[in-house]
């Protein structure tokens, strides 16, 4: 099996922590140069001193904020033209909770430009290198509730829909060009994401942390929430030669907890 990424760059967003700082370690461990995205200088730097290397890789990180849309696609724009961009993992941490009958206009808007305006963004300043070089990987880090809306989770499941569209529309106009698009869709994993949700629901239940922690694990046949790297691991997987015929899907990785194919 070909997952060798050797001279290939990945750009990671959300590289600082959680799924993005794991699968940027699974990236490098393949071979990639990686460049992680993420608001704060001084994590990334520790992140992108940390990640393995062999022979000639090179590592980086790239301090931006993906809520202001002009300066992110010209600070992406400015990375590529130093060095092409072939992977890009479009990774952001979810929308705050709470049902959509009653979020306001305002958080939908700041989470449609996070989310989806900040991908489209970033996709347009790297794709001309991918063009280029006749080879490309997108992956975006989204959620299940794409596929079975998350009680609770109003403005997130309404936006990741929007991504997983965009993508699917994407994963079609770009595979002539040898670009694939793909969503993967994490369940419950051991990330500081988890922590807000729990608190979330301690807030409107009043239940302890044991029992909703309890309740959420009982939801998945595996009996426990995913480690960081075994979502790395398939997005890995996705960005390297040997998936180069998988394009447009939208695969879960949630330890069996979804009921639905």
């Amino acid at each position: 099996m070909d997952l060798d990424l050797a001279g290939k760059h990945a750009l990671v967003c959300g590289g600082s922590e959680g799924i993005g700082r794991a699968a940027a370690h699974e990236l490098a461990l393949l071979g990639a140069d990686v460049t992680v995205l993420a608001r704060r200088a001084d994590k990334l730097e520790e992140v992108a001193a940390s990640l393995p290397r062999s022979g000639a890789q090179r590592h980086g990180w790239l301090a931006a904020d993906v809520g202001q849309t002009e300066r992110l696609r010209a600070q992406v724009q400015a990375l590529a033209a130093g060095r092409a961009v072939q992977i890009l993992v479009n990774n952001t941490g979810g929308p705050p909770a709470g049902p959509a009958h009653s979020a306001d206009i305002a958080a939908f808007l700041d989470a449609f430009n996070k989310h989806l305006v900040a991908n489209q963004a970033i996709v347009q300043a790297v794709l001309p290198g991918m063009r280029a070089a006749s080879w490309g990987r997108v992956v975006n880090v989204i959620s299940t509730s794409v596929k079975e809306p998350i009680p609770g989770l109003g403005v997130s499941n309404t936006i990741r829909g929007a991504v997983a569209s965009w993508a699917k529309t994407l994963s079609r106009e770009l595979a002539p060009f040898g670009v694939t698009v793909n969503n993967v869709l994490p369940g419950y994993t051991e990330t500081a994401r988890i922590g807000q949700i729990v608190r979330d629901r301690i807030k409107a239940t009043g239940r302890s942390e044991e029992e909703i922690l309890g309740s959420m694990r009982s939801n998945v046949p595996a009996g426990r929430f995913a480690q960081p790297s075994e979502i790395a691991g398939v997005i890995a997987f996705l960005c390297s030669p040997a998936a180069a015929y998988v394009n447009g899907v939208n695969l879960a990785v949630d330890g069996g907890r979804m009921q639905s194919m």
